[in-house]
This record gives structure tokens, sequence and C-alpha cells, in this order.
């Protein structure tokens, strides 16, 4: 038994380790708007001009986008490339080769993103707003990028034209005898073309997208339980007094 709860602490403790490996720093609370069709169409746009040209959302088609508001005409003129056709599937234009040459490796599908970065230290759409927010130049690194949420990641800043270049500014503090390093914020080196409001308004939008593409029957899957919900509570009522009333001549 000692041998057995020995075995679970440690699994415990490495799985503790590997989170705190996996994002460096708590990840920020990304904003609800996946009921705001604005929001998911800006962030629908965001994502076919900055991520789409290396990854692919191969599960999500172009026609779905008509479910946050779009016609086919906006979408066919606005989010699609020439050889695309409505009924395609999100393909990215880079060539899978030339990606795995540059980066390393070929570049994740997106489709489910925000479903499959969700872990204890928060959500799917926590992490991918907090990973956009995070990006500081970093010669060291071959892209020249480095990233607070994800350590020595390989992808360059997708985004780094609207937000600009920026640093981390530290603090100084003692923690078991030692002297660490904090992070305090962030000291804008270079301006983007938006300010930093704009910038975080506009991450919410493209997270608020991915967080939709990842299950766009969400909305209907809730609408849908909830009257399952109330019907199974009325059904519940009917149900008990029919049993009171069988069992009263029984008894």
């Amino acid at each position: 038994m000692k041998k057995i709860l020995l075995g679970i602490a440690l699994s415990l403790g490495l799985s503790g380790a590997a989170l705190a490996a996996g994002a460096g720093i708590p990840l920020d609370r990304a904003p609800q708007r996946t009921n705001d069709m604005a929001a998911l169409q800006n962030g629908a746009k965001l994502f076919v001009n900055y991520c789409l040209n290396c990854h692919s959302a191969a599960f999500m088609r172009y026609n779905r986008l008509r479910d946050i508001g779009l016609n086919d005409k906006q979408i066919a003129e606005n989010l699609t490339f020439a050889t695309d056709k409505i009924g395609d599937t999100m393909k990215a234009a880079i060539d899978p080769k030339m990606a795995k040459d540059w980066f390393g490796k070929v570049p994740p599908d997106l489709t489910l993103v925000a479903r499959s970065r969700a872990s204890s230290a928060g959500s799917g759409p926590d992490y991918l707003y907090t990973l956009l927010r995070t990006y500081y130049r970093d010669d060291t690194k071959p892209t020249g990028w480095n990233n607070k949420a994800f350590p020595n990641i390989g992808m360059p800043h997708p985004l780094w034209e609207l937000q600009g270049e920026r640093k981390p500014v530290y603090d100084k503090v003692e923690s078991h005898g030692h002297e660490v390093e904090v992070l305090r914020g962030w000291e804008q080196v270079k301006p983007g073309t938006m300010t930093p409001a704009q910038y975080d308004q506009n991450v919410g939008d493209l997270v608020a997208y991915l967080q939709w593409m990842a299950e766009p029957a969400a909305k209907n899957r809730v609408r849908i339980g909830v009257w399952v919900l109330i019907f199974l509570g009325f059904f519940t009522v009917v149900a008990w007094r029919l049993n009171a009333a069988y069992w009263k001549d029984v008894k």
C-alpha cells in the first residue's frame, strides 16, 4: 500500500511539474464572446488573414461561417483565397514541406485547439488569449521571438505588426532563500498599428472565434440541454405523483 501511495504521489508531482513547465506564467481569463456575432466575424477575419497562412482548420468549412451572420458573398469575397470554393475546408496556404523546413515541423491544425489546450491551469481560450499577448523579442531564438506562456516556442509572433515589439519587465523577489525574477509587466519597444487596448480587444475576438470553431453547435447544445432538463424535471414530478397514486391502493 505504501508503494502504491508513493507512486501516486510521485505521478501527481511529475504532472504538476509538467504543467508548470508547459505554462511559463499564470493564464489570463479570456473574454467570453462566443455569442457576439460582430466579435466572431472580426475573429474570423483575423484568423484567415494571420493564422490560415500556416495553420489549417481542416474540420471547418467556409460555408459554416453562415452561422456567425455572414452570407456566401461576404465569405467568398473577404475570407476565401482565389482558388477556394465556399464549400471547401479551411486549408493552409503554406506548403507543408516548406513549413517543416522553416519551423522544424508542420504547424498543427487549429480546428480544435481551443478545446485541446485546456488544462488544470485554465481553459483552452485562456491559454490562447495569454499566448497571443505574451510574445517578446528574443534574439537568441531562430525566429527572433519567444513567449512567456510557451517558453522556447517555435512559432514567430503572428500578430507582431498589430502589437509591435515588447520586452518583459521583471521584479527581483526572495523565494525560499533565493532571489528570483517575477514578471511585473511589459515595456513597449516599438509600437504596432494598434494600441495595447485595441490589440487585446482583437485578440479576444480571435480567441472567441477559435472557441466557436472548436464547437460551432455549442450554443444549440446548451439551449437543447436546458429544455431537456426542464422536461426531465417536469416528468419527474409526473412520475412521482403517478407512483403515489399507484401505491395508494396497494397499501
